[in-house]
């Protein structure tokens, strides 16, 4: 027995007995709580969640089977009605203006942003519940050209540009600079007041 150490004291090896009998290994219990989902993962969950209740209510009903991009189409623009975005119709007097000065009765939409974000991870999302790449709806190519138009569209109408920022070329490595050369000087030494 170790100096110190009491009968009741886990072993040494780093595996332990919890009062309740689970065992744990370094420590840990194993009942602890798995590690919390990245903000990622958890809204990825919330959107699969909400399209798959988009499909219970759809009338008739929607399998994912028979899911298409079309259905995708009509989620993304069900999904309008809750945008934040005002986008400017071209009769507004704001229309591609970033920040106009008043108020006005343009619709408030989903930016085009936020939808090819939820599109991304729903496409992930379909396949990571087992649906095959080249049958994923989120991937079609109608939805692709949907998003295509609701960017254009948005930077007409809102006065912001979506062009994808330039990445900057890695510069080549430099020689280092070799240390300047002082001129010589006279063999005189400078006079007291020199400096």
């Amino acid at each position: 027995m170790e100096i110190g150490s009491s009968p009741e004291s886990p072993p040494s090896d780093g595996i332990a007995t919890s009062p309740q009998g689970s065992m744990s290994v370094g420590g840990a219990s194993s009942s602890s709580p798995a590690p919390s989902p990245s903000r990622y993962e958890s809204q990825k969950r919330r959107d699969w969640n909400t399209f798959g209740q988009y499909l219970k209510n759809h009338r008739p009903p929607l399998s994912l089977a028979r899911c298409s991009g079309a259905h995708v189409l009509e989620f993304l623009r069900y999904l309008d009605q809750f945008g934040k975005t005002k986008v400017h119709t071209q009769m507004c007097p704001f229309y591609g203006h970033p920040n106009p000065p008043a108020p006005c009765p343009c619709p408030l939409r989903q930016a085009w942003g936020s939808l090819d974000a939820l599109i991304g991870r729903l496409r992930a999302a379909y396949e990571e519940n087992g649906g095959k790449p080249e049958t994923n709806p989120f991937g079609a190519r109608a939805v692709r050209l949907y998003l295509r138009e609701v960017r254009e569209m948005q930077a007409k109408a809102r006065g912001i540009s979506y062009e994808k920022k330039k990445r900057k070329k890695a510069l080549p490595q430099q020689q280092p600079a070799e240390p300047l050369a002082l001129p010589q000087s006279s063999s005189t030494p400078p006079g007291p007041g020199a400096l």
